[in-house]
C-alpha cells in the first residue's frame, strides 16, 4: 500500500503535469526522446518494453517508431485478467483498445517474458535523484520486476524513466518492494 506522502506527490504531480503547456510538453517529450534514442540502451537493446503515453506524459512514440524502424522488437504493457502484467509485441499494424484503466493496449501480439526484455521504458509520475519512481500505485512494474531486488547478478532489464523536470522530487521514501530505475532521461539532464 503506497503511503500518504506517496499519495499526496501523485496527486500533485500529476496536476502540475497535466497543466503543462501543450508546446512545452511536446518540445520536451522530443528532448527526453531523442536523450534516450541516443542512448546504448536503445542502440544494445534488441528486445525493448514502452509505454504507451497518454496525452499527460513524456510522449513515447518516436521510441515506437525509432524502434520499428531500426528492426528492434518493442513490447507495450497489458493487465490481463488476473491483474499481471504482460508485454506484447507491438507492430505498426497492431490494433490498440483502452484497457480498464484507459492506457492504450494492443489486442493480440506476441509475448516477452520480462526476462528477456533488455530495456523496459517505465512509467512514472515522479523521481528523485536515487532513482526511486511513483508511479500511478498499482505496483504492477513493481511485483513484475520483483525479481531484479532478489538476485543482483540480473543484467537485465534495465528499467528507464522518462521524465519532464517537473516531475523531479527531492524526496521519496520507498517501500520495501519498490524497484528503482536503472536511469532516467528527462529534458534537463
Amino acid at each position: 500500500m503506497p503511503t500518504s506522502s506517496q499519495d499526496d506527490t501523485r496527486k500533485y504531480i500529476r496536476k502540475v503535469r497535466r497543466d503543462l503547456d501543450d508546446e512545452y510538453r511536446d518540445r520536451a517529450s522530443i528532448d527526453i526522446q531523442l536523450r534516450l534514442l541516443r542512448s546504448n540502451f536503445f542502440y544494445a537493446s534488441k528486445h525493448i518494453a514502452c509505454y504507451i503515453s497518454m496525452p499527460d506524459e513524456v510522449d513515447t512514440s518516436m521510441v515506437f517508431d525509432r524502434a520499428w524502424r531500426a528492426g528492434k522488437s518493442i513490447y507495450a504493457p497489458v493487465v490481463d485478467e488476473h491483474r499481471q502484467l504482460r508485454f506484447v509485441r507491438v507492430l505498426r499494424k497492431t490494433r490498440l483498445k483502452k484497457s480498464q484503466f484507459g492506457l492504450w493496449e494492443p489486442v493480440c501480439g506476441e509475448e516477452i517474458p520480462p526476462k528477456k526484455l533488455d530495456v523496459v521504458v517505465t512509467p512514472l509520475v515522479a523521481i528523485n535523484r536515487q532513482l526511486h519512481r511513483i508511479g500511478m500505485g498499482g505496483g504492477y512494474y513493481d511485483s513484475t520486476f520483483s525479481f531484479l531486488n532478489h538476485n543482483r547478478s540480473w543484467l537485465r532489464p534495465k528499467l528507464i524513466g522518462l521524465a519532464f523536470e517537473c516531475q523531479k522530487v527531492e524526496k521519496i521514501t520507498p517501500n520495501p518492494w519498490d524497484i528503482r530505475l536503472y536511469r532516467f532521461f528527462s529534458n534537463a539532464n
